[in-house]
């Protein structure tokens, strides 16, 4: 394995990674991030990404241990203490880090492999803490496709990425309009359940087993009237103290793994 040996911060290279870290417009307009973390890499290899550049410090991680990588048609280059420290998110990491390609997440490409998709809907979702929170839990009841309405923030910033702990490469995710998602729920016949306090029930007392898209808006703000006049069923999560919301994150894997529960898988 050839690798090439980059000490200095101010190299181009590094410089340029610098700019895919730091700034959504440098990613955008590139259609390439960088990925921190082992696991994270081989999440993203096995979610079909395409890795271009493995960035590694040996004193943190070893030559040896990228064998446990696939790293075949992929630029290895060794990088000084400064420059990982430059590049690097975490306080506290592994030493290596990768360039990658961003995908198209547009609703219109939007695959299902089952006859009842169950899928998750954020609008507006701003903290990336909170996209990531949602990554999780929707890999950890490994639905269908999580759907983001009017994005923030891009799903490759490191935050996100850092508080998925690589799930962002282990979901289905889709953006779009609400208006976009709607039309692509209803065409595909799958029913709408919106979080909300109006005209709502108790999320338990509804069905589903059907094609079911759970729905979830921003603690400060909630759906979009667009969301609640185009739902199957406003639903509720009763609670009993003084306040009326939760977490969307916390909201969202109550309200999937009660529709995993029916579903057989609990």
């Amino acid at each position: 394995m050839s690798t090439k040996l980059i000490s200095s911060t101010q190299n181009p290279i590094i410089r340029q990674l610098t700019q895919l870290k730091d700034k959504s417009r440098e990613r955008r307009k590139t259609g390439l991030f960088l990925i921190e973390g082992a696991r994270e890499i081989s999440l993203a290899q096995k979610g079909n990404y395409e890795i271009e550049i493995i960035l590694f410090h040996p004193e943190l991680f070893s030559k040896e241990k990228l064998n446990d990588l696939s790293t075949e048609h992929v630029n290895i280059i060794e990088i000084s203490k400064e420059v990982y420290q430059k590049l690097a998110y975490r306080d506290t990491t592994e030493g290596i880090l990768a360039v990658a390609k961003s995908k198209n997440h547009n609703i219109t490409d939007l695959k299902f492999n089952t006859k009842n998709p169950l899928v998750l809907v954020a609008e507006a979702p701003e903290k990336p803490g909170n996209i990531g929170a949602i990554l999780r839990t929707a890999d950890a009841a490994n639905i269908d496709a999580v759907i983001i309405a009017n994005p923030k923030t891009d799903f490759y910033n490191p935050n996100i990425i850092r508080s998925s702990v690589g799930c962002v490469f282990t979901n289905q995710i889709a953006t779009g309009s609400i208006s976009e998602i709607i039309g692509f729920l209803k065409e595909n016949n799958i029913n709408i359940y919106c979080a909300a306090l109006q005209a709502s029930v108790n999320y338990h007392t509804q069905d589903f087993n059907k094609s079911t898209a759970i729905v979830v808006g921003t603690e400060a703000t909630g759906l979009s009237n667009e969301w609640l006049e185009s739902s199957t069923q406003n639903i509720i999560i009763p609670m009993q103290g003084e306040i009326d919301s939760m977490n969307v994150s916390v909201a969202a894997g109550i309200l999937i793994f009660e529709a995993k529960r029916q579903r057989g898988f609990l």
